[in-house]
C-alpha cells in the first residue's frame, strides 16, 4: 500500500496504533531527553518499534514527541533538531522493513508546547518550532503526521492549518482534555474536533491525561454533525507513585474490553499513551480484529446546557469605589506569630481612621505568616473589608482553584494577584517554589471562573465574583516597557493596579502621563520610612523598590533617634500622598513592620485634607 492509501485505511477500518515509547524508556532507566536516544541509543528505540509491530500495531509513531527546538533547548540540543528528527524516522522505517510486514505505516509525531506552565513561551516562537519539526519529518518521508498532547486548542488548530499547506498526507490531530468532554478554557470536545477536521485534519481525537474510563465518557458525550473519523490514545490508567517513580496498572484484559467499547462508539484509530506497553497494544489488536468502524450516532438530543447562576454582590467593588472618589487601602502584613491581638487592634484602628480596605499579603518575601484568608474572615466579622493577596508561588493549579473557590464562598472577592517572591529569599530557602502559573496566566483563569468555568474547563455550577488587582512597578529605567506589561495584564483580566511604593514626588506626574490612556484605576504606593537603616535596606535589597537620593539623605540626618526618624518618614509620606492625590484617586498605604500608628496617622491626614476635584480626564486614575 502507498503512503496515500493510509487515508483510506483510516476511514474504512479499525486501525491499531502503537503505545508509549517514553514509558518503556523510563522503565529501562532513562530519565532525561528520550528523543536524544534516537542518536545515542538507536538500538533501544528500534527494539521498541519492533515490539509494537510484533504486538499488532499497523501504525507506529516516530520517537520525536518533544523533538522541537524549544523543548530540546532545555537539554542544550537545539542545534540537533534536524539530526534527531531524521534519525527518528530512519529507525521507525528500519523496524518496519525488518518486520517484513508491508502494511505498517510510520507517523511523524509532533507534541504540543503551550500549556499551563508559568514560563512565558512566546506563541510565535513555539509555532515556528513546531512547523520546523513538521518540515523535517516530511523531508524524512513519513507516511503521515500525528499531532498529540495539545492542551492549547489554538496551537493545534494553527499547526493543522500550517501542515495542510505543506502536505496531502494524512494528519491525525489529538487534543488532551482539561476535564471530561472539555478542553482548557471550556471548549467543548465536539466543537474542537469538528473545527480541526474542517481546517484539514483527516482524523481527530484525544490522547493522554486520562485512562480508558474517562476517555470513553468523553467520547460518549460527543456531538459530531457528521462522520468524522475518531482516534483514541488513552493512558494505561491513572498513575501511581511508588519508590520515587510513576507506575501504571498492568491491565491488558481491561484494555481489551474497553477497546471494544471505543469501537462501538465509532473510534477508527486506537493506540496507547502513558503507561501502555506492547501487551496493551496486543489487547487492542484482539478487540479490533475483524471489526469495521461503527457509524457514529448523532446525539443532538443529549446535548445538555447548564444555566450558570451569577451572584451579584450588593456592595461596590474596590474598583467601583476608586472610580468615584478618593479611596484608601492600607497594607498590614499578617503576623508571623499566633498572637494576633496587636494585628486585630491595628486593623480596627486603620478602619476607624477612614481606610476603605485592608490589604493582606500572602507570605510576603517568601516567609511563612498566618494564612491571609483566615485573617480576612476574622476581619470581616469586625466589619473590615480585605483585599486578599494571592501568590502563584505556594500552590499548584489544584490548590489555586481550591483556594479561589473557598475565597468566593467566603465572599472575599477582592484579590491582588501576584507571581510571588521566590522561596529561596525567605525563611526556608530549601522550600520549593511551585509557579505552575505566573500572575499573567492566573488572571485569565480567574476571569474564566467569573464565567462559571473551572481551570480545566468544567462548569463550576455558579460564576465567581472576583475583582482582581495586579502589581505595577514604576520604579524602573524604562517605564514604557512596564506600561506595556500593564496592558498585557489588563488583557489577561486585571481590573486595577497597585504600585510599589514611590518615594519621589516628581514621579507621580511621570507615571500619570505614561498611564492616562489606560482604562483601569491605579493605586499608588506610599510607605512611611522608619529609619535610615530601613531606607537603605529597601533601596538596596528589596526588589522593585527604589528611593531617591534626597529621601535617603533626609532619613540619614535623623540619625539614631527613632522618634525623629519616624516623624521625618511620616512627614515625607504626607507630602508624597498630597502629590499623589493630585493625579490619582487611589492611594495604597504600606504599613512598615506592623507599626500601624504611622499609617493610621497618614490615613487620618488624608481624610481631613481635601483635594481638588478630579477632572473628568483623570477620574479613572
Amino acid at each position: 500500500m502507498s503512503r496515500l492509501d493510509l487515508k483510506k485505511l483510516l476511514t474504512s477500518s479499525v486501525t491499531v496504533a502503537d503505545g508509549a515509547i517514553g514509558t518503556l524508556l523510563y522503565e529501562a532507566g532513562y530519565d532525561l531527553c528520550f528523543e536524544e536516544l534516537n542518536v545515542t541509543k538507536p538500538e533501544e528505540i528500534y527494539a521498541i518499534h519492533q515490539a509494537y509491530i510484533e504486538a499488532g500495531a499497523t501504525i507506529i509513531q516516530t520517537n520525536s514527541y518533544a523533538a522541537n527546538a524549544q523543548k530540546l533547548k532545555r537539554y542544550g540540543l537545539q542545534e540537533s533538531v534536524g539530526a534527531i528528527n531524521q534519525a527518528s524516522v530512519q529507525l521507525a522505517r528500519k523496524a518496519v522493513q525488518d518486520s517484513g510486514k508491508k502494511q505498517v505505516f510510520v507517523l511523524g509525531t509532533v507534541g504540543g508546547i503551550q500549556g499551563f506552565q508559568s514560563e512565558q513561551l512566546d506563541y510565535k516562537e513555539s509555532m515556528q518550532a513546531l512547523v520546523e519539526q513538521v518540515d523535517l519529518l516530511l523531508q524524512a518521508e513519513v507516511d503521515g503526521l500525528l499531532f498529540e498532547t495539545f492542551y492549547d486548542f489554538s496551537e493545534i488548530k494553527q499547526l493543522v492549518i500550517e501542515a495542510r499547506k505543506r502536505t496531502q498526507l494524512p494528519i491525525i490531530a489529538n487534543v488532551s482534555l482539561g476535564d471530561i468532554g472539555v478542553l482548557k478554557g471550556g471548549i467543548r470536545l465536539s466543537d474542537a474536533l469538528t473545527e480541526l477536521y474542517e481546517v484539514g485534519a483527516d482524523v481527530t481525537g484525544l490522547n493522554c491525561r486520562m485512562g480508558p474510563y474517562h476517555m470513553l465518557r468523553s467520547i460518549e458525550e460527543l456531538e459530531l454533525p457528521y462522520d468524522i473519523p475518531l482516534a483514541c490514545y488513552p493512558n494505561a490508567s491513572l498513575p501511581g507513585y511508588r519508590d520515587g517513580r510513576f507506575v501504571y496498572a498492568s491491565n491488558t484484559d481491561y484494555f481489551t474490553s474497553m477497546s471494544e467499547r471505543f469501537i462501538n462508539e465509532g473510534v477508527h484509530l486506537i493506540g496507547g499513551c502513558c503507561g501502555t506497553t506492547p501487551a496493551h497494544i496486543k489487547a487492542i489488536k484482539e478487540a479490533a480484529s475483524g471489526r469495521k468502524p461503527v457509524k457514529r450516532k448523532i446525539r443532538l438530543q443529549s446535548l445538555k446546557t447548564e444555566t450558570i447562576e451569577r451572584f451579584h454582590e450588593q456592595r461596590p467593588s474596590i474598583k467601583d469605589l476608586v472610580e468615584e472618589k478618593q479611596t484608601i487601602i492600607v497594607e498590614l502584613d499578617p503576623p508571623k506569630k499566633l498572637h494576633i491581638d496587636p494585628f486585630i487592634e491595628g486593623a480596627k484602628a486603620i478602619r476607624d481612621a477612614g481606610a476603605d480596605a485592608l490589604t493582606l499579603a500572602d507570605n510576603s518575601l517568601a516567609s511563612p505568616r498566618i494564612d491571609n484568608q483566615t485573617l480576612a474572615m476574622l476581619l470581616k466579622e469586625e466589619g473590615i473589608r480585605s483585599l486578599v493577596h494571592l501568590t502563584c508561588r505556594d500552590r499548584n493549579l489544584i490548590g489555586l482553584q481550591s483556594h479561589l473557590m473557598g475565597l468566593d464562598l467566603a465572599e472575599l472577592n477582592d484579590l491582588l494577584v501576584i507571581t510571588g517572591d521566590p522561596s529561596k529569599i525567605g525563611d526556608f530557602p530549601g522550600a520549593t517554589s511551585v509557579y505552575d502559573v505566573s500572575s499573567t496566566k492566573l488572571l485569565p483563569l480567574i476571569k474564566q471562573m467569573n464565567e462559571g468555568i473551572s481551570f480545566s474547563g468544567k462548569s463550576l455550577g455558579r460564576a465567581t465574583n472576583f475583582t482582581t488587582a495586579a502589581a505595577f512597578n514604576p520604579n524602573v529605567k524604562h517605564l514604557d516597557k512596564a506600561v506595556r506589561r500593564l496592558e498585557k495584564k489588563i488583557e489577561a483580566g486585571a481590573h486595577y493596579f497597585l504600585t510599589q511604593p514611590i518615594f519621589d514626588e516628581r514621579q507621580f506626574e511621570e507615571v500619570y502621563e505614561a498611564t492616562k490612556h489606560l482604562s483601569v484605576p491605579i493605586f499608588v504606593g506610599i510607605m512611611p520610612l522608619t529609619s535610615s537603616r530601613n531606607a537603605e535596606f529597601l533601596h538596596n535589597e528589596v526588589p522593585g523598590i527604589s528611593l531617591s537620593d534626597d529621601t535617603r539623605v533626609r532619613m540619614a540626618r535623623a540619625g539614631e533617634d527613632k522618634m525623629k526618624a519616624e516623624q521625618e518618614g511620616l512627614a515625607m509620606a504626607k507630602s508624597l500622598a498630597d502629590a499623589a492625590a493630585t493625579y490619582f484617586n487611589g492611594l495604597y498605604l504600606i504599613t512598615p513592620f506592623l507599626r500601624y500608628r504611622l499609617t493610621v496617622e497618614l490615613t487620618r491626614y488624608l481624610r481631613t485634607h481635601t483635594t481638588a476635584p478630579l477632572s473628568k480626564e483623570r477620574k479613572l486614575q
